[in-house]
């Protein structure tokens, strides 16, 4: 019966296609174009979407990403089209907001919180909150049946790594290297997702740095991968139409889907 029960677990586990989450920045182009892009990639086989918060100072961000969030600060992005967009896309799939601690700090983050639950957003990624800082805000996010996504860095100690994951939700963001999102470099991560694992069951996802070239590669060892600056790099390219850049990304998701679950 063991040998019966393992082999099924070991065929099940094989059978589990890896994640994909996609980040796009709200409002850029514009907020219609956001909408239908978020429908666009969840048919494309997206599994979890990040809708970014455009603001003025992204410092976990690259220059690709950092420029769509000032386009997008031009074209006047307030909060409520952030709200607006997120209840025409949240029923068709999982949406987290991604933003930096500014605006939950001046807005209230009961505000927030309020603003998902009618949303329908499943949860927040904050990349400028420390954890401890967070967990002044994570049990009322956590009552409100939302997840503060926790991020690991590769700089990480196991002590550290411990505290960090013992209550993670929904997955945690393995952030590839030390630096900024689209910065291209690489690092083995293979120690760093064992000592994860030997701490949580939670899922762990793979960010910064991951594209169609990177993602087999990164993949390895987790349950995920995160990609922001492959698509965002589309979005910001003058030469393509608005139907074209759709296009363009949802191949480019498809076809990370398909590297991730080789």
């Amino acid at each position: 019966m063991y040998n019966i029960t393992l082999t099924l677990q070991i065929v099940i586990k094989e059978f589990i296609l890896k994640k994909l989450v996609a980040y796009i920045t709200t409002g850029y182009p514009s907020l219609d174009f956001t909408i239908d892009l978020a429908l666009t990639l969840a048919d494309a086989g997206v599994d979890t979407l990040e809708l970014g918060i455009p603001f003025s100072d992204p410092v976990a961000d690259g220059p690709v990403i950092e420029e769509a969030n000032l386009k997008a600060l031009q074209n006047g992005f307030k909060l409520e089209h952030l709200f607006d967009a997120s209840q025409k896309i949240a029923p068709h799939i999982d949406t987290l907001w991604m933003g930096y601690f500014n605006p939950f700090y001046h807005r209230g983050v009961e505000f927030f919180i309020d603003q998902a639950k009618q949303s329908g957003v499943t949860g927040f990624i904050i990349p400028d909150l420390p954890y401890e800082e967070a967990l002044r805000y994570k049990p009322i996010i956590t009552e409100a049946n939302l997840s503060l996504i926790d991020f690991i860095a590769p700089t990480d100690s196991k002590e550290r790594i411990q505290k960090i994951v013992t209550n993670a939700q929904k997955f945690i963001y393995l952030v590839a290297y030390a630096g900024i999102t689209g910065a291209g470099q690489s690092e083995d991560l293979q120690p760093i997702v064992s000592n994860i694992k030997e701490f949580t069951n939670t899922s762990v996802y793979v960010g910064f740095g991951v594209d169609e070239k990177t993602a087999k590669d990164k993949a390895k060892g987790v349950d995920g991968v995160i990609v922001g600056s492959a698509f965002v790099k589309v979005l910001l390219d003058e030469k393509l139409t608005n139907t074209q850049k759709m296009k363009k990304v949802a191949t480019l998701a498809k076809e990370i889907k398909e590297k991730i679950n080789e």
